[in-house]
């Protein structure tokens, strides 16, 4: 039987190098530095570094660090913050190549961001936009249209006017 890595409280992990696009790389390979399961940032902090790594066509890297407010957030958000997680991981499946799988993913980002509460608290996320963002996305998905990497780099706040 194979022995996984497991974390100090015995949780299965996976400590193999990744990819850019945070696909497994074989034990001893140079990869993409990783982001700790138990980073603690404020939500500005939070969106700040996801919104770099999105910049830099990072997608999985910004998923892992949108999971981890998710994770470690306040339980009243946690919705928000997995909407903008599973955001990110259906860009992921688009840069590589798996169209379906971005397209359950984006689905499910843009319903846990629709039904997020109006009233609650958003960050300054461009809840609107990025759900706009989404169903183009789904459209080309949807049409077999090509994505360029200019179009996996959505915006998480609204810019200031």
């Amino acid at each position: 039987m194979i022995s996984r890595d497991r974390d100090a409280a015995g949780r299965a992990r996976n400590d193999r190098p990744r990819d850019r696009l945070g696909r497994p790389l074989p034990p001893g390979s140079a990869g993409v530095a990783r982001i700790p399961d138990d980073l603690e940032l404020t939500p500005q902090q939070t969106l700040t570094f996801a919104q770099q790594l999105l910049d830099d066509g990072l997608a999985f890297n910004a998923h892992e660090v949108l999971e981890a407010a998710w994770k470690n957030g306040p339980v009243a958000e946690r919705m928000l913050w997995q909407g903008l997680a599973q955001y990110a991981v259906g860009i992921t499946h688009i840069q590589r190549g798996n169209r379906k799988g971005a397209g359950t993913l984006l689905r499910r980002a843009s319903e846990r961001l629709t039904v997020y509460p109006a009233n609650a608290q958003h960050h300054e996320v461009d809840r609107d936009g990025l759900i706009a963002h989404a169903r183009e996305l789904l459209a080309a998905l949807d049409s077999g249209a090509e994505i360029t990497e200019d179009r996996l780099r959505p915006r998480l706040c609204a810019e200031p006017t």
